[in-house]
């Protein structure tokens, strides 16, 4: 905006400084011009008095050398009525014809001007010739002209730095407006816009903070929304707890507190995640390898006593995504998971890693199974009588690192492609 601002000023300057310098370079010429002709003229009628007052040819012949003794640019001659020519000037027949009719005047040559005055004598018409070289005609308008231009360039480059001054000034609330932008949606929920003029960058800026101050309770309230749920579930939990204890069946009462303590752990995320600061999540960073390889040998043992074949491929190196490895883990979980959970024991499934052209990695479980329902990927909906929500944790997970989910079905396997986004910094 402010490159745009300035090169607008510089086109309407330059229109208005050629509207102006283009005539006044006209007027100049036709000045100068006019003076050498004015001179010439002056030279002409001079020397025509001389004729006629002068009583000799002698007299005459040397007051034509005075005039014409090569110190002036101008060069004047004089053609008596019998032809006799005094002076330098070349001869002109069709301008001696028409100044022995009477007539004074002044005609363009290839050198110059030539002015032509008659002279009545005694013996007859004399006339007299004086020629304004071109060099006289044009004197002074080079070095004028220069200096209009050069004031005309000093115009344009004071209009161009005032522009810019002024540009500076008048973009700099909206540098401070984005700037508060730029801080909310790195998740400082606290910034502010400040700015108080112009009036209608000033409203911008209100209307920026009530919407940080809206956006910040909605997150105040979800956080608490969620940690007061999860509060509420450690009631049933403890009743769970002790149901599994009062149980005769020592590894059927095992194997279900067992499940209450990963339930524990997962309400426990629960309440970690929802009171998580904002920021903690856009600077999230984590090793998708390293994730990935150590949630895929904690189902390997699952795999293993399900008889189904694990192929898992994973690059050397790292590969930094913007997520944490918790949100990771727990979205290659509810992928695996729900592997288990629908397809029958015995099927191939296939873990994959790649390096994505853009950064980041691209993430990618695949099995031999049924496939995907006509409602995969719907929130909430399930084919198996599960919560449905495993595909929807994978995708915000997927969205919160800056990429996307896509789920794959031909009707002979599914395969779910999660493209993570690279980590900052």
């Amino acid at each position: 905006m402010r490159r745009r601002i300035a090169l607008l000023v510089a086109a309407t300057v330059s229109l208005v400084v050629i509207a102006f310098l283009v005539p006044l370079a006209v007027l100049v010429r036709d000045l100068a011009v006019d003076r050498a002709m004015h001179g010439g003229i002056q030279e002409a009628q001079s020397t025509a008095v001389l004729v006629a007052v002068l009583p000799s040819r002698s007299e005459l012949r040397q007051a034509v050398d005075l005039l014409d003794d090569g110190q002036s640019e101008r060069r004047t001659s004089v053609v008596l009525p019998d032809g006799t020519t005094y002076g330098r000037t070349p001869s002109a027949p069709d301008a001696l014809a028409r100044a022995r009719a009477g007539q004074a005047f002044n005609v363009q040559r290839p050198d110059g001007r030539l002015v032509v005055v008659p002279v009545d004598t005694g013996s007859g018409r004399a006339v007299v010739l004086t020629l304004v070289p071109d060099s006289l005609l044009g004197k002074g308008v080079t070095a004028s002209l220069t200096v209009l231009a050069g004031l005309g360039l000093l115009l344009l480059l004071i209009a161009v730095v005032l522009a810019d001054r002024l540009a500076v000034r008048a973009l700099r609330p909206v540098a401070e407006l984005a700037c508060t932008a730029h801080r909310l949606a790195t998740g400082e929920l606290t910034a502010r816009s400040e700015v108080d003029d112009p009036p209608e960058v000033a409203e911008v800026g209100v209307a920026l903070n009530r919407l940080a101050t809206r956006i910040a309770e909605l997150l105040a309230s979800e956080r608490e929304l969620v940690a007061d749920l999860s509060h509420r579930l450690r009631t049933p939990m403890a009743a769970l707890r002790l149901d599994a204890e009062a149980l005769r069946d020592r590894t059927e009462a095992d194997r279900v507190g067992n499940h209450v303590v990963a339930l524990e752990r997962m309400v426990d995320a629960v309440i970690h995640e929802a009171r998580r600061p904002v920021r903690e999540g856009l600077a999230a960073r984590c090793d998708a390898v390293a994730v990935v390889r150590g949630r895929v040998e904690f189902w390997s043992v699952l795999a293993e006593d399900t008889g189904r074949p694990l192929d898992l491929r994973l690059p050397a190196g790292e590969l930094p995504v913007r997520l944490t490895a918790a949100d990771l883990g727990a979205a290659v979980d509810a992928m695996l998971e729900n592997v288990f959970a629908h397809t029958p024991d015995g099927t191939p499934m296939r873990v994959a890693v790649t390096a994505a052209a853009t950064g980041g990695a691209v993430l990618e479980v695949s099995d031999d199974g049924p496939g995907f329902g006509p409602a995969a990927g719907v929130r909430g909906h399930s084919n198996a009588g599960s919560t449905g929500l495993g595909v929807d944790i994978v995708r915000r997970a997927a969205e919160s690192s800056g990429g996307r989910l896509e789920l794959h079905s031909d009707g002979g396997g599914a395969r779910v492609t999660v493209h993570l986004g690279a980590a900052v910094g």
